[in-house]
């Protein structure tokens, strides 16, 4: 499996960010620009917990399994693997999702901030941006638990020591 690129999530974030920002001009050009809901920034929030949440408590469980404590539950791989789709999936999903908001927000600063319901709307439209950012660092820090120990290529095999 490889590991979620930083490249990747900041491409997403421009692509979306730029999108958003032209189609927020377009809309509102024509018509009313819908709200940003006030339930997204919550929604991305409760993400982010339930992936530190699950990072700590695999790390704790790989270290004990490391540390050979009795009693230590250990961790099945599959489903460590099955954790860090999941994260590496909401990472993606929340850069999607904090260029969309970041854009809309960025229209919103820059055009209609004098009326009092688009400056509400900008706030949510932070906030979502800020609870994705924290999806997306969630993702990574679940992502660097569960990754495996490098192999050395330099340490001697069993064959090699035996010569």
């Amino acid at each position: 499996m490889r590991t979620l690129r930083i490249r990747t999530l900041a491409g997403l974030f421009a692509v979306a960010g730029v999108l958003s920002w032209s189609g927020a001009k377009l809309w509102d050009s024509v018509g009313t620009l819908p709200g940003v809901p006030v339930a997204a920034p919550v929604v991305l929030l409760l993400i982010a917990v339930a992936l530190f949440a699950t990072a700590l408590s695999l790390r704790a469980r790989l270290r004990a399994q490391r540390e050979r404590r009795p009693g230590a539950k250990g961790v099945d791989p599959l489903a460590a693997a099955r954790v860090v789709v999941f994260g590496q999936a909401s990472a993606l999903v929340a850069a999607l999702v904090v260029g969309m908001y970041g854009g809309t927000g960025l229209f919103l600063v820059m055009y209609r901030l004098d009326m009092d319901p688009r400056r509400h709307q900008a706030i949510y439209a932070g906030f979502a941006v800020l609870a994705g950012i924290l999806v997306v660092v969630a993702a990574m820090f679940l992502e660097r638990v569960c990754k495996l120990p490098e192999d050395d290529d330099k340490a001697p095999t069993v064959l090699q020591q035996r010569r």
